[in-house]
């Protein structure tokens, strides 16, 4: 490490403390303070690695008054780490003023990768992830959940949420009502650790789903909407070629009911993009 004043972006396990990195860990021993959400927290994870470094508190409450004094402890030679409760910091935690001011300052801000409970969900939900949008917490307030998910309507790239247990389903409802039933999510829970789960339905059945047990509901959540679709992307690519064969001998309203018999997907969407294909 660098004797040099820096900053360091330090992630820490989401739950199994097995995946903190090796580099991770030599930073926090190394450094003069490390900054933490929860001091009580972090402390557990340093107690068991035996890591003796001084810890601050830096939240949502304070960050702005405490980042003036954390740089300048950076500005008079010290080394700091900034950790979240768990994962990579800033996303969805604090840290964006501290990071900020060191940039203003000057101060060399050195990124770590390593656990994000938002990636690591996305990698393993079968949801396209060749483009995606991370919108963190929707509003607590029901009008407003429902106003910023009208405005994620049409948005066509797949969607990250985190939710608390005792909002996700309410959110899912809301998801029913604004998206359709038919919308796929996937419920991620308690990545890493010992209860992990992963579940992808409709809209429409995840409400269910998850109304059925309350232990569903619970724990670190990750919620993923997939993005909208036009008719003729949602429609899987097999389809489309059998509609075409079909089309080529029937009217095209017999080849969409067949193509629709063959292959499970709705009649009237393999009919609509039917009446946009040129003749």
């Amino acid at each position: 490490m660098s004797q040099a004043a820096e900053l360091y972006i330090v992630p820490t396990p989401i739950g199994n403390l097995n995946d903190i990195s090796q580099r991770a860990l030599d930073t926090l021993r190394e450094v003069d303070l490390i900054a933490c959400e929860d001091t009580r927290h972090t402390g557990k994870l340093l107690s068991h690695y035996q890591i003796g470094t001084p810890t601050w508190a830096l939240h949502d409450h304070n960050e702005q008054y405490k980042a003036e004094q954390l740089v300048g402890r950076l500005l008079n030679g010290q080394r700091i780490a900034l950790v979240s409760d768990a994962g990579t910091p800033l996303i969805s935690d604090p840290g964006y003023h501290l990071v900020n001011r060191c940039r203003e300052a000057g101060i060399r801000v050195v990124a770590l990768p390593g656990p994000c409970a938002a990636v690591a969900a996305l990698s393993a939900a079968g949801l396209p992830t060749d483009r995606f949008v991370f919108e963190g917490f929707l509003p607590a307030k029901e009008k407003a959940r429902f106003d910023k998910l009208e405005s994620l309507k049409e948005e066509p790239r797949t969607m990250v949420f985190y939710e608390s247990p005792r909002r996700l389903l309410g959110t899912v409802a809301a998801l029913v009502e604004v998206m359709g039933r038919e919308r796929r999510l996937v419920v991620a829970r308690e990545l890493t650790k010992t209860f992990e789960s992963i579940q992808g339905l409709p809209a429409a059945e995840m409400l269910t789903w998850l109304g059925e047990d309350d232990n569903r509901c619970r724990g670190e959540i990750v919620l993923m909407v997939a993005g909208h679709q036009a008719d003729g992307e949602s429609l899987p690519a097999e389809a489309l070629r059998t509609l075409a064969l079909l089309r080529a001998e029937l009217p095209l309203k017999k080849a969409a009911a067949l193509t629709a018999e063959i292959h499970g997907v709705k009649k009237n969407a393999l009919y609509k993009y039917g009446l946009e294909q040129p003749e």
